[in-house]
């Protein structure tokens, strides 16, 4: 299969990120693979959709090497290479497989903005020219902010208020025996979260003006679990990423005194346990992602409650291998396969939501 990565910047990936083992292990079980930046996808005069995309040669030793020589020859597509002669080219909607939009939005929301929404859009496109796109678009473009998350049912999440207006937040941290977190709705990796308990309340005002200079803020009811980190579980096609009876999962640990669990802020990963309580909050969640064609998907839990659901870019797949000791990366490559196959055999009848959850 042909098959092209979307992401933020190829000039900001690493190569320990799960987009780019993807690619990786896709050319390693013998398929084509580019990747490329949201930046750098067009609309043809044909009515397809291209990219100015790299690919991943045949034979390359690592990611490592990979991105870099990727890198190496972006920051110098304008020129003549001396070391590598990696060239990008282009693919289009005509000769694709598959899509798979692994851009985050909040990445963009400052300084490229017009970034945002271009792998939706651009992904819509895709699938109108028959090319499978993970995940399904129209569903991403419902997820751009976090406002997604409360579809869910009420179950499964914790107390939670969207607001901007102070008094609202006042009677809810009343409300939450004073103890909330608060959050941009628009954001990911730990960036303006504030827990606010006793004396921190006196800068309620303060904080809920600098988070709402950007839009609304999310406040939820803490959850006493989350002084020991959270969990981030895979879920592809609507159930637990498993290989070899084990779970794509690795539990987040705060550091020091920082309530934040994430690894861009600072949290560390270790093996996660997993309990019959996330098993049952992933099955409430089934039949909603099912619906919406979210092919993979990272959870964050705590406790019984899911606090996050990242359906754009969720990250760690190499950690949560690592901390269960198997391979997730050939698993995911495995079942998109299928999905070509089905593609194939059933001729376009099967629109792209359901070829997206199709195990």
């Amino acid at each position: 299969m042909k098959i092209a990565f979307i992401v933020n910047d190829i000039a900001t990936e690493i190569h320990t990120y799960t987009t780019i083992n993807l690619a990786f292990q896709a050319m390693q079980m013998g398929h084509e693979a580019y990747i490329a930046g949201v930046g750098d996808l067009m609309y043809l005069s044909n009515g397809h959709m291209g990219a100015n995309a790299f690919r991943v040669e045949e034979g390359v030793k690592s990611t490592e090497v990979m991105l870099g020589e990727m890198q190496t020859a972006y920051e110098n597509s304008s020129v003549s290479l001396i070391e590598s002669d990696m060239k990008p080219v282009k693919v289009t909607s005509e000769n694709l497989d598959v899509m798979f939009i692994r851009n985050d939005p909040s990445d963009d929301r400052e300084n490229r903005p017009w970034a945002q929404s271009a792998g939706v859009i651009f992904g819509k496109i895709a699938v109108r020219n028959g090319v499978i796109v993970l995940n399904d678009p129209e569903a991403l473009h419902n997820a751009l902010n976090k406002m997604y998350f409360q579809h869910f049912p009420e179950l499964v999440r914790p107390r939670t208020i969207i607001t901007r207006d102070v008094d609202d937040v006042r009677r809810f941290y009343d409300e939450c025996e004073q103890k909330i977190v608060l959050k941009p709705l628009q954001g990911s990796g730990g960036k303006d979260v504030f827990m606010v308990k006793g004396k921190e309340a006196a800068n309620l005002d303060q904080i809920v003006e600098a988070i709402s200079r950007d839009g609304f803020v999310i406040v939820q009811e803490y959850l006493p679990a989350a002084k020991d980190g959270d969990t981030r579980m895979f879920v592809v096609n609507g159930h637990p990423l498993e290989n070899d009876g084990k779970i794509a999962c690795f539990q987040r640990v705060n550091e020091g005194d920082d309530f934040r669990s994430n690894l861009h802020a600072g949290g560390r990963p270790q093996k996660a346990e997993v309990t019959d309580d996330m098993l049952k909050l992933a099955a409430a969640l089934r039949p909603k992602i099912i619906q919406d064609g979210l092919f993979m998907i990272g959870l964050d839990i705590v406790g019984d409650k899911l606090m996050e659901i990242n359906v754009f870019s969720p990250g760690g797949m190499m950690s949560a291998g690592m901390q269960q000791g198997t391979e997730f990366f050939p698993t995911v490559i495995e079942t998109i396969e299928k999905k070509v196959y089905y593609r194939k055999i059933y001729n376009g009848r099967l629109n792209n939501a359901t070829l997206a959850i199709m195990d």
